[in-house]
């Protein structure tokens, strides 16, 4: 068999609700073969401990279903599980539909920012192949914001679509990446999840050993990640904390900011914050994804 088990509960048009067809991935990255496995179901897959085959896999859907024929990722960065970033572009897209006379509204016109881009530059490749938007990807990290420019190149199809810039201040989110006049309609954003590296190792070595039951084995993140990417101080809560008060500044040039959020107890205080100070607007958009349900915080101050 060469279909995966269709994905739990993705977005309804999120391609990938159908399961992974390794037969076509196969066709267009041949590098994929090398990581398939069979289940104890008899279906195909991959072993998702496996952070070179969860690049593969990742590599193969970005080539077979949204036409990139050249992407990669610096060494241990972040790599994105395409499925679930497709979810939030669809989720965001019905959110400004809501504000479009129940129309998804596509093409260039519409702008979005996605915060913290990483070298994957995963959310405009996947906003402007699916809804055809164009995007400001902001960046601290010169070396990934290099490495995005290099995807970019190799890519006609979003070279004039995608805009990447250097936000030089760490303490900044929207200072110094916003020009005069411009207006974005969405803001995008996974922020650094953990409060420390402790805080990341524990947890990912717990998630680790879930997913892999050889005795003795070594802890590896199946998605990589580099210290930015994956911790600041306080963690996502206080990310989106700073996103909040900082979006103030911005009212007149952002419509809906919105943010990832893994854990369910940080959206209480963080809502809080945002009908203290009368956002115009706020919602919880709920994704699930197999087992695991994560949110979007999204508000919007006028």
């Amino acid at each position: 068999m060469s279909h995966s088990p269709q994905k739990k509960s993705l977005h309804p048009r999120n391609i990938h609700g159908i399961g992974y067809d390794f037969k076509k991935l196969t066709a267009r990255n041949p590098a994929l073969k090398d990581y398939i496995v069979l289940t104890p179901a008899g279906t195909e897959s991959i072993d998702f401990g496996n952070p070179d085959a969860v690049f593969e896999l990742n590599k193969s859907l970005l080539q077979k279903y949204y036409e990139i024929e050249y992407w990669s990722i610096l060494k241990n960065s972040l790599c994105p599980p395409i499925p679930g970033r497709a979810d939030y572009i669809h989720y965001l897209a019905d959110l400004l539909a809501e504000d479009n006379n129940e129309t998804v509204p596509k093409g260039k016109r519409v702008r979005i920012m996605d915060i913290g881009t990483g070298s994957s530059c995963i959310y405009p490749i996947l906003g402007q192949r699916l809804y055809q938007w164009s995007f400001v990807a902001t960046e601290i990290d010169i070396n990934a914001i290099h490495h995005v420019q290099s995807i970019l190149k190799n890519n006609p199809n979003l070279k004039n679509n995608i805009d990447v810039r250097l936000q030089e201040n760490k303490e900044n989110i929207f200072t110094g990446v916003i020009e005069k006049g411009e207006h974005f309609q969405a803001v995008v954003c996974n922020p650094p999840f953990f409060k420390s590296r402790e805080d990341n190792w524990s947890k990912s070595t717990k998630k680790f050993h879930n997913l892999n039951k050889k005795p003795g084995a070594m802890p590896v993140q199946n998605f990589g990640g580099h210290p930015n990417e994956l911790w600041c101080e306080g963690g996502e809560r206080q990310f989106v904390r700073t996103m909040i008060y900082q979006s103030m500044e911005y009212k007149e040039q952002l419509g809906w900011i919105t943010s990832l959020l893994s854990d369910k107890k940080n959206l209480k205080p963080l809502v809080a914050i945002l009908e203290y100070h009368k956002a115009k607007a706020v919602k919880i958009i709920p994704m699930t994804q197999g087992n695991k349900t994560i949110r979007i915080l999204a508000w919007k101050w006028s």
